[in-house]
């Protein structure tokens, strides 16, 4: 089952179990998913996105979220906070296990080896080459400059 179909039964199930914050959570995934599909279209891709595009979305959803739960906590909004932090852990059922640090690292050092990747100007295909094998599995944001520092210091 793809991963829109999983949000679709996930929806399903969270309308006859009337849970009603899983289930705006989850039509929120929709959205999201549709809003992709439909600027897809708008490129002449006719299929729509793939998983690994809904991986990038849910990924995305799930940055903000963290991000909102830090505003909110500064601004003293515990209340909002906690709500955010509710709708991370639905959007989280859907992406893979996220890699320990030991396996980020292993991860750059075989994509570095396998793009034959030797100084600073090779980081954007050593990027791609992760993205491709570990969308949802690992913060790009962290892991960028984990890879600057390997090829600096290659």
């Amino acid at each position: 089952m793809n991963l829109r179909e999983q949000v679709n039964t996930a929806v399903k199930q969270a309308m006859k179990d009337k849970a009603a914050d899983r289930l705006t959570t989850l039509r929120l995934i929709n959205a999201a998913i549709k809003d992709q599909d439909i600027a897809a279209r708008g490129n002449g891709n006719e299929t729509g996105v793939s998983d690994a595009d809904i991986l990038q979305i849910l990924g995305k959803m799930t940055k903000q979220r963290h991000e909102s739960v830090r505003a909110y906590e500064e601004g003293g909004r515990i209340d909002l906070a906690e709500r955010e932090r509710a709708e991370i852990t639905v959007i989280e059922e859907f992406l893979p296990r996220q890699l320990n640090g030991d396996e980020v690292s292993s991860a750059i050092d075989k994509a570095v080896s396998d793009t034959g990747a030797s100084s600073i100007r090779d980081m954007g295909k050593v990027m791609g080459a992760l993205k491709e094998l570990y969308t949802g599995q690992m913060d790009f944001g962290t892991v960028g400059p984990l890879v600057k520092d390997k090829l600096c210091a290659g």
